[in-house]
């Protein structure tokens, strides 16, 4: 039998575990569905998603309009496409910043120890002991409503979980054999963290970044609903939300379409984590 390349086989058996779990695959569609929804908006939305019609406002789904019109008669099938790049934006911006942000507080103290591990830790308790919303409401509420700060006000809200994910990990990887090894054969502090530490301990961080998108999409949301984020007529979901309340008896599907888009995304990247989960723990390659 031909010897199998290591790298292949675990390519092959991460592979292997993917197409096992019918709930994974379903995440991975729906989240590759909206990625290109929001990739090819310009060219797959009907009409422009801002050009008001008011001759035909608040009109029920139809063949004209898939999903039916606002109260400016605006085609929301077209605003919930366009609406898809706002939210993939920020969620996967915010997790940036917090990922980070967060590897290098939680590295930081994690490698070191002592006194600045108890400083940046202590800060981080500071943060998750607010509500999450909340601490971003104070975030927005200092910089100013829109969507940039909204995305810094999530990512520095999402900081303490990242950090102190990475900083359990790097406690765990630096008493490794190899770091020893390495350290005893002269290597400094900034190549042991970037080139032994760091890519042994990304995995969980992989899982919580995914899992997180979900998270930030819906406390972006959340900001807009309250009028911190998005302002109109930005085709927003959150912002969506919160002008289709006002409608809920006479034309529910304004309000009920984007609450089904956030529900279904968040649905997929959860999902898709649990599925990378499962990939990434070594507990399931037995």
């Amino acid at each position: 039998m031909k010897n199998i390349n290591p790298r292949f086989a675990v390519l092959r058996d991460s592979f292997s575990i993917f197409m096992r779990n019918r709930l994974t695959r379903a995440g991975a569609v729906i989240v590759a569905l909206y990625l290109i929804s929001a990739l090819i908006a310009p060219y797959f939305a009907p009409y422009d998603p801002v050009r008001q019609d008011l001759p035909n406002t608040l009109r029920p789904p139809s063949t004209k309009n898939l999903f039916g019109t606002d109260e400016f008669g605006r085609d929301i099938f077209s605003r919930i496409i366009f609406g898809a790049r706002i939210s993939l934006l920020i969620g996967a911006g915010a997790v940036s910043i917090a990922f980070f942000l967060g590897t290098i507080l939680g590295a930081s103290g994690g490698y070191y120890g002592g006194r600045l591990d108890s400083i940046i830790m202590r800060i981080m308790d500071i943060l998750l002991s607010f509500p999450a919303i909340l601490l971003a409401i104070v975030i927005v509420t200092i910089l100013g409503p829109g969507l940039v700060n909204v995305l810094i006000a999530v990512g520095i809200q999402s900081t303490p979980m990242f950090a102190r994910m990475i900083r359990g990990s790097v406690l765990s990887v630096k008493e490794y054999e190899y770091v020893l090894a390495a350290r005893a054969m002269g290597a400094n502090d900034l190549r042991m963290i970037l080139s032994h530490i760091l890519p042994n301990s990304m995995a969980p961080m992989i899982v919580l970044g995914t899992l997180r998108i979900g998270t930030a999409i819906i406390t972006a949301s959340g900001l807009s609903f309250l009028s911190l984020g998005a302002q109109p007529p930005t085709p927003e979901w959150g912002a969506m939300l919160a002008t289709g309340r006002n409608y809920l008896r006479a034309a529910p599907w304004v309000a009920t379409i984007p609450g089904l888009a956030i529900m279904m995304v968040v649905f997929g990247f959860n999902l898709l984590g649990d599925g990378l989960r499962d990939i990434l723990d070594p507990k399931t390659k037995r």
